[in-house]
């Protein structure tokens, strides 16, 4: 095994890791480092949060700071004020044996005159939120004129919130000869934009699965009534002794609601979402990281570069629409090689959005059955059995008070002590499950269709889907948008797979599994030779002329059924980012 040592970090750095207690690089760890310290090409390295990212760029980084020179060489962009004060906080820590080295975190909801003050003193360092970067430029506050490396921390976060063009005109200030390093947990389109147009011949590393979550991470459902959600979220926490979790709702106003509803029914909760200030942040998430609070309920924004160690369970209060926040909201738990678990309450309508999931993530979700009262009683009272038989006894500090204790207490036998030590535990949770309603669980089978359903004709609306206008063929593809395949994608694999001259391209219509597209009539025979046996991101893809009779939907489902038949033809790989 390795050591960051053979990496090639130098003394200073380990010495200052070591007192952190890191033994072993982590996989992100052993990839990026050497490279980043010996090559010089750009860099994009695809991997969750809590894989050890921060050290994996901070490390080389502070190793190519010349501290001598006080005048900004590196900036970090990050998308959050929380991720941009964790990270700024790392790279210190990494770097306390480094003389005059200075790390500055940039940020809105803190004084811009300090931030600006201390900038004029010297900085090599600078960490910062987009919003207050640009503000400070605006300023002509910061000279960018000598950065010589630029990263891009959980890119796709960035993208989600709208930051596009602030890192453009951010770059515009940096040198274009400089050194750029993108992390990032997913890789959409957008992420392949910026690489090429901003990045030099970078390398890609990929730790676990692209677009995957983490792999020590157990996917669980619940599927109930909407009415029973709440009911439902109250059982699993109940049903977890020691639970240190997130719960992820949709709105601000559904998060208020979670929480207030949690606080008045006794649990250690509250809420993190954007209608609170910013110094009503700071404290809820000092008091989650303290381990005052064992519940934050939070919005997907609110959460975004959150970094706390140790979180137990992520609970999905209902699925997102876009699979790429689950991986996101999955990724808060089972960090740096700990076990998680990620659970998901939802509805019937929600499985659509599942399997989209676990097409992402190449995990399929376990289903489990609302705990019953009966269950968790029994699963609470054998936790206490277990912190009884563990707890420490401080035979000094209790000595003194015990043989009082043990007077007053005298006629109890062992039974009748322990019979009330459990009710005075438990009698709240007892008397709250002594008529509690029945959960649901929805039945996971759909209802089977009507067999005249399979014999249906195609409806005028289905058949002009179907249907090419004059000159046009209509072509079939096995790709829809579940797979995250777009126009642009077609596109893109039409200029490189077609021999030939250019295909022109005319409607395109885009269903959740297949697509249909026309074609001059001429081409249709090059496209569907071209598309026929190629492959999207692992999924092998059947193309041919369309038929206006037949239904697609149907033969995707086929198709998917039967995807190792050997009758089909060999892969024509084909793996342009998205």
């Amino acid at each position: 095994m390795q050591t960051f040592q053979d990496l090639g970090v130098s003394q200073p750095l380990l010495r200052a890791i070591s007192d952190l207690g890191f033994e072993y690089p982590m996989p992100v760890q052993e990839k990026v480092i050497p490279h980043l310290l010996t090559k010089d090409n750009d860099v994009i390295a695809l991997a969750q949060t809590g894989t050890g990212k921060t050290a994996a760029f901070g490390l080389p980084l502070l190793q190519r700071i010349k501290s001598d020179e006080v005048s900004p060489q590196a900036l970090i962009i990050a998308p959050t004020r929380e991720l941009c004060l964790q990270i700024a906080s790392d790279l210190a820590d990494y770097s306390k044996y480094i003389d005059n080295l200075k790390v500055l975190p940039v940020y809105g909801g803190s004084s811009i005159m300090s931030q600006i003050r201390t900038l004029r003193r010297g900085v090599q360092i600078i960490v910062a939120t987009p919003g207050r970067l640009i503000d400070i430029i605006e300023r002509k506050e910061v000279d960018l004129g000598g950065v010589h490396t630029v990263v891009l921390d959980e890119a796709d976060e960035m993208l989600n919130m709208g930051f596009l063009d602030s890192i453009d005109a951010i770059l515009a200030h940096v040198p274009a000869e400089r050194k750029m390093l993108m992390f990032s947990a997913t890789m959409p389109k957008e992420i392949a934009d910026i690489a090429k147009k901003y990045m030099h011949s970078p390398e890609e590393f990929v730790i676990g699965t692209r677009n995957s979550g983490a792999e020590n991470v157990r996917h669980i459902f619940y599927m109930v009534k909407s009415s029973d959600k709440y009911l439902t979220l109250k059982r699993i926490a109940d049903n977890t002794p020691g639970i240190y979790g997130i719960i992820f709702c949709r709105t601000r106003k559904e998060t208020q609601e979670i929480a207030d509803a949690l606080i008045q029914d006794g649990y250690n909760a509250d809420s993190l979402h954007g209608d609170l200030s910013q110094q009503q942040r700071d404290i809820v998430m000092k008091k989650f990281r303290d381990r005052v609070l064992s519940i934050l309920v939070a919005t997907d924004v609110a959460a975004r570069g959150l970094d706390v160690d140790n979180v137990s369970h992520v609970i999905n209060y209902g699925l997102p629409d876009d699979p790429a926040v689950y991986t996101h909201r999955s990724g808060r738990t089972g960090r740096a090689g700990k076990t998680g678990v990620s659970i998901a309450i939802m509805h019937s309508r929600e499985r659509g959005k599942m399997r989209d999931i676990e097409r992402i993530i190449g995990k399929t979700f376990e289903h489990r059955e609302v705990p019953t009262p009966d269950h968790i009683i029994e699963k609470q009272i054998y936790n206490l059995a277990d912190r009884l038989e563990r707890v420490e006894v401080n035979e000094d500090a209790i000595g003194k008070y015990f043989h009082g204790v043990e007077r007053k207490l005298q006629w109890l036998d062992g039974s009748d002590l322990l019979k009330r030590l459990l009710s005075l535990e438990f009698n709240r949770l007892l008397d709250y499950y002594k008529d509690a309603p029945i959960i649901e669980n929805i039945p996971l089978e759909k209802p089977k269709k009507d067999k005249r359903e399979k014999n249906k004709v195609p409806t005028e609306q289905e058949k002009d889907r179907r249907t090419a206008p004059g000159g046009m063929a209509r072509v079939y593809v096995s790709a829809g948008k579940r797979d995250g395949f777009y126009a642009g994608n077609l596109i893109d694999m039409l200029n490189h797979l077609v021999v030939g001259k250019r295909v022109d391209v005319g409607r395109i219509d885009l269903m959740p599994g297949y697509a249909l597209f026309d074609v001059k009539k001429g081409d249709a025979g090059r496209v569907v030779a071209a598309l026929n046996g190629s492959e999207f991101f692992g999924k092998r893809l059947h193309c041919e002329k369309a038929d206006p009779n037949r239904d697609y939907s149907r033969l995707t489902a086929e198709k998917k059924k039967h995807s190792k038949s050997a009758e089909e033809p060999p892969f024509k790989k084909f793996r342009k980012r998205r």
